[in-house]
């Protein structure tokens, strides 16, 4: 059963544009992968979870966490997304912000890293996510699958314990905006194309289940 109609309005009216997003073969090909891993981890239709990796857990892994979680809502299949990073600073609100532009519901309690609340239906209970490093007891420790997203963690992180696997799907920082005049489309555009992509994935493995 796909749940896309619960999600929140503007949550459902952006979506229509991840539809339309051209991902080019090269990232198809790790998306594929990452796609037929899962069904080759899925055992008695238990799937192991994701978890994203990036440097700092700040930007992109804690984005497609978020989305990861959405569509594997949207989709009805029952995975559970995590994202982790190698150092700890925090969710940068330059993030929050353009989550909040798609259309998000986001509350963070705290100061230095903040705990964030993030909705997208009143379905289900919001994630809670925070910066945090990828082996932290919030995130599981076995049976996940590990999501390499920036080029920095994947190359000085040699060995991720308890991963069942490693993918990387890496994306461009959308730090090197910072400060500037481009600072909100690029941060835009970066929330679309992992949003795009993580829809990409879970309608392929929605349709792998016939679901």
């Amino acid at each position: 059963m796909i749940h896309e109609g619960s999600l929140f309005l503007p949550l459902k009216n952006y979506l229509q544009r991840l539809k339309d997003v051209v991902i080019n073969t090269e990232r198809i090909k790790n998306l594929d992968l990452l796609c037929t891993t899962m069904l080759q981890k899925n055992k008695e239709d238990v799937f192991p979870n994701l978890n994203f990796i990036c440097t700092h857990n700040s930007r992109r892994s804690t984005i497609a966490q978020i989305w990861a979680k959405t569509m594997a809502f949207s989709f009805d299949l029952p995975i559970d997304c995590f994202s982790g990073g190698v150092e700890i600073t925090a969710f940068n609100l330059r993030a929050v912000k353009a989550m909040r532009r798609a259309g998000f519901q986001i509350i963070g309690k705290g100061s230095d890293n903040p705990i964030y609340s993030v909705a997208f239906t009143d379905a289900v209970d919001p994630l809670n996510t925070f910066s945090k490093k990828f082996d932290d007891p919030s995130n599981p420790s076995s049976k996940f699958i590990a999501v390499m997203t920036c080029a920095h963690a994947d190359e000085n992180c040699p060995v991720i314990y308890g991963a069942e696997a490693r993918i990387p799907v890496r994306y461009v920082d959308p730090k090197i905006a910072d400060d500037t005049p481009e600072e909100s489309e690029t941060y835009d555009a970066r929330v679309l194309q992992i949003g795009a992509e993580m829809h990409y994935l879970f309608k392929s493995l929605a349709q792998n289940l016939n679901r």
